[in-house]
């Protein structure tokens, strides 16, 4: 079973940025892909942003060229810069990994994150 801790949501003004970290309980080394979602109030959960074991990353094109996502594997973590924030990035962001062998999926917790005008 594989426990993963979120952090760093919180309020931010328009143009501001904040990082998520995303930490699980053992090795991220068998994780692949990882993956960031949001989902916004009355609408379904959105993917956002994946990395891939070798680093291969692919965005949303509502945030390509402003939120990065990195892994550490070191750290056993992943994070999302995200910067220039947008109202319309207002929204509870998980993030979530695959293990390809047995398939397991696993999601954090949640992290709320606002951006206010």
């Amino acid at each position: 079973q594989v426990q993963l801790v979120q952090s760093g949501g919180g309020f931010v003004q328009v143009g501001g940025s904040l990082r998520l970290s995303c930490v699980a309980s053992g090795s991220i080394l068998t994780f692949n892909p990882m993956r960031w979602y949001r989902q916004a109030p009355g609408k379904q959960r959105e993917l956002i942003a994946s990395i891939t074991r070798g680093g291969f990353t692919n965005y949303a094109d509502s945030v390509k060229g402003r939120f990065t996502i990195s892994r550490e594997d070191a750290n056993n973590a992943m994070y999302l810069q995200m910067n220039n924030l947008k109202p319309e990035d207002t929204a509870v962001y998980y993030c979530n990994v695959i293990i390809p062998k047995p398939p397991q999926e696993y999601w954090g917790h949640g992290t709320q994150v606002t951006v206010s005008s």
